[in-house]
C-alpha cells in the first residue's frame, strides 16, 4: 500500500467559512499553476491526492495551507484552504479552521516554519525525474521516516542544521 495522501496527525478542526479571496489569491494562483503542471495532482490507481503549498500570515505561527485530499480539483478557490492555527509537534496534533481540513502535511509545514520566522511559504511536490535525478546527491529526508509525522519535523530539523 501506498503511504501517502491520509492523514497521521491528530486534528481539532473548526469548520467555518472559506478564507477571503485575498488571503489565497496568490497562493492559489501558484497551486493552480502547479496542478497544470503535474506537480500537484492525484494518483487514481491509489485513489490519493498528492501536492500541497502554504504561505505563513504574517509574523505569526499561523499559516494557509491547502486541503486535505484537494490533488484531484484541476482549479482550486478560497473553499480548498485551511487556516492552521496551532501545531504541537511533539503531540502529533494540528488545529485548523476552515471549510476544509489542512493538508495531511500540515505538521510538517508547521515544522518548518517553526525553523526560522523568515521562512515564508512551503511547497511541496512531486516529480518522479526530479528525485530520481537527485535522489544521494542533495540533502535528503530519510527513507525510513514517514510524511506528515512528528519524526519528519526531526528530519527537517536536521537537514536545517547540516
Amino acid at each position: 500500500m501506498i503511504d501517502e495522501g491520509y492523514t497521521k496527525y491528530e486534528v481539532d478542526w473548526r469548520e467555518a467559512p472559506p478564507l477571503p479571496a485575498d488571503a489565497v489569491e496568490e497562493l492559489n494562483a501558484w497551486r493552480n499553476r502547479l496542478h497544470v503542471q503535474g506537480l500537484i495532482g492525484y494518483y487514481p490507481e491509489h485513489g490519493i491526492g498528492f501536492g500541497n503549498l502554504s504561505i505563513r500570515e504574517g509574523d505569526s505561527d499561523m499559516f494557509i495551507i491547502s486541503g486535505t485530499q484537494t490533488g484531484h480539483i484541476p482549479r482550486t478557490d478560497a473553499h480548498h484552504y485551511a487556516r492552521v492555527t496551532e501545531c504541537d509537534i511533539g503531540a502529533n496534533r494540528v488545529h485548523c479552521e476552515g471549510p476544509v481540513q489542512a493538508s495531511s502535511e500540515a505538521l510538517t509545514h508547521a515544522a518548518i516554519y517553526a525553523l526560522d520566522p523568515a521562512i515564508r511559504a512551503v511547497v511541496h511536490v512531486h516529480n518522479v525525474a526530479m528525485w530520481n535525478e537527485l535522489m544521494d546527491k542533495v540533502p535528503t529526508t530519510s527513507r525510513d521516516v514517514s510524511y506528515g509525522t512528528p519524526e519528519m519535523a526531526v528530519e527537517f530539523q536536521r537537514l536545517f542544521a547540516a
